[in-house]
């Protein structure tokens, strides 16, 4: 298959058309290329905020509530592409108020398939900003998506640095990672952890970010980042692990073509074996004793 992950600059939107069509360019691109499944960042969503102006995009309380009431439009604009197109699309990530969780909104990225079946993955896990500032809550638990292009997990940024969330989704051939960080420290971050769960469960990860200065917005207001797919730096592999990547806060589409059977190869008959392997920590995985050497 081939995959498009995008680096993603958010605008201030005159209006719901220039939205659309925004979207639409982006997905025809991906589409015109080739791309079977493109991938939009976490976060990316908030330029809805704009829709309700400038003081509302700037007032975090606000800009959370004015991107969630946006966000069943947006789906529709995005199942209608993916129908057309023929694609599949993890939209970019927004906050959504959602009753069954609580009065608090989640972070939540949503799926859309060819066929018309659509799905959402929330985060999981919330960094300092999403919890001491927005006050962004857990959603629902993770799922592992059964598609016509292989089985599809996703981890929202930060979820991507917990190994254990990665072994919930052990089945998965590839693991999308929406990120949105301000500083290069930051995508390290979630780059090292893209990486480090391609390796431990030997699937492809996908990247993508958001990029550039946002000044109508507290929230997302700096934004460093690229595009990225990752492997094991295993057989069927590159030894650097980096499928494919991007430049740093260029926008746009990084593309990557992967084989799905190279997956199914490296975890039957790599020349190591992490994922089959991982069970072998039970046991020795207890707090280790100190031992005074001084």
């Amino acid at each position: 298959m081939k995959i498009a992950t995008a680096a993603y600059p958010m605008d201030f939107l005159a209006d719901w058309d220039a939205y659309a069509s925004k979207i639409t360019s982006w997905v025809s691109e991906a589409a015109g290329q080739g791309a079977e499944l493109l991938v939009f960042p976490e976060y990316g969503a908030m330029e809805l905020a704009t829709l309700a102006g400038r003081a509302v995009a700037a007032d975090l309380e606000s800009s959370l509530r004015a991107v969630s009431d946006h966000i069943p439009r947006a789906d529709a604009l995005h199942a209608d592409l993916a129908r057309v197109h023929g694609v599949h699309i993890l939209a970019a990530s927004g906050p959504v108020f959602d009753a069954t969780i609580g009065p608090r909104p989640v972070n939540r990225a949503r799926l859309f398939t060819p066929s018309g079946a659509q799905a959402h993955q929330d985060k999981q896990i919330m960094t300092r900003f999403e919890r001491e500032i927005w006050g962004v809550v857990p959603g629902h638990p993770l799922a592992l998506f059964d598609t016509s292009l292989g089985k599809l997990g996703i981890l929202i940024c930060y979820d991507s640095e917990y190994p254990l969330l990665a072994r919930a989704l052990s089945e998965a051939d590839l693991i999308l990672v929406p990120s949105c960080t301000e500083a290069l420290s930051g995508y390290s971050r979630v780059r090292i952890g893209a990486m480090a769960r391609a390796l431990e469960q030997q699937c492809v990860t996908v990247m993508s970010s958001t990029t550039g200065a946002c000044d109508w917005s507290e929230a997302v207001d700096t934004n460093t980042g690229m595009g990225g797919v990752f492997g094991p730096p295993d057989t069927g592999f590159p030894a650097t692990g980096v499928i494919s990547e991007g430049r740093m806060n260029q926008p746009g589409w990084t593309y990557a073509e992967i084989d799905i059977s190279h997956i199914a190869h490296v975890r039957a008959d790599g020349v190591v074996l992490n994922r089959a392997h991982w069970s072998e920590q039970t046991g020795r995985d207890a707090p280790a004793p100190i031992r005074s050497l001084r």
